[in-house]
């Protein structure tokens, strides 16, 4: 049985690291993976090709993918995980401190995705993308976390003219992922955690492998109805 190929943004992640885990016990997939420095997290867990760049420079991302057109049209399946964040206070935010958010959470992963996209229209066997949004979106992002909320905010407009894409068997998705126990949200101070769990009605953070189970669905094939669509998976909040 041939094996789809997949690219994974964000895979040192926690949510990343437990998405290639599973991709790889079913033996379906032939998975290639990102990462913004050397993680050796990833590399214990995963012998196969791992593209290292810095997505806080969109420009330098955009020529690569200029040069490497090919290879990002090659694809049967796209997940945007990546999550950029250095929490700073509102009063103390600069553009340049915006620009490395919204360049690393949004605009990188947006060209990567149009070439994916583009390939996946012409080799006419269609597709799955998902890509990751915050529950800080839904409340206008935390006091040290906005422009993260921002950035991850503008992966939630899929372009109109994707929405037509479903008739050749290509799905969008985004996934609003709340609050989930990974190292990205240990950045945060430890002591609001249990004022911001008592905001959650499940009261409790969400697990790497509860979110990847959700991805799974978008990517396995048994989501025939849903595109173009945002799904909060927060417990509720």
């Amino acid at each position: 049985m041939n094996k789809k190929k997949i690219l994974i943004l964000g895979a040192s992640s926690d949510i990343g690291i437990e998405l290639i885990k599973d991709l790889r016990s079913t033996k379906k997939w032939e998975i290639h993976a990102h990462c913004n420095s050397n993680s050796s997290k990833l590399k214990k867990i995963f012998l196969g090709k791992i593209i290292k760049n810095d997505f806080t420079n969109a420009e330098r991302i955009l020529k690569f993918i200029k040069k490497n057109r090919k290879y990002f049209r090659s694809f049967d399946a796209y997940v945007n995980l990546t999550g950029y964040l250095k929490p700073k206070l509102i009063k103390d935010l600069n553009v340049k401190y915006f620009y490395d958010h919204i360049n690393a959470n949004f605009l990188s992963g947006f060209f990567i995705l149009r070439e994916v996209i583009e390939g996946m229209k012409k080799r006419k066997s269609g597709g799955d993308v998902v890509l990751s949004s915050s529950i800080g979106t839904k409340f206008g992002g935390g006091s040290r976390t906005y422009a993260y909320s921002v950035s991850k905010y503008l992966n939630e407009f899929i372009p109109n003219e994707y929405r037509k894409l479903v008739k050749k068997n290509i799905y969008i998705n985004v996934l609003q992922i709340g609050l989930t126990d990974t190292k990205l949200n240990l950045k945060l101070k430890k002591k609001k955690f249990k004022k911001r769990i008592n905001l959650i009605p499940l009261s409790r953070m969400a697990k790497p492998l509860e979110v990847v189970a959700y991805i799974n669905f978008l990517l396995h094939g048994d989501n025939k109805l849903i595109s173009c669509e945002k799904i909060n998976i927060s417990g509720g909040e």
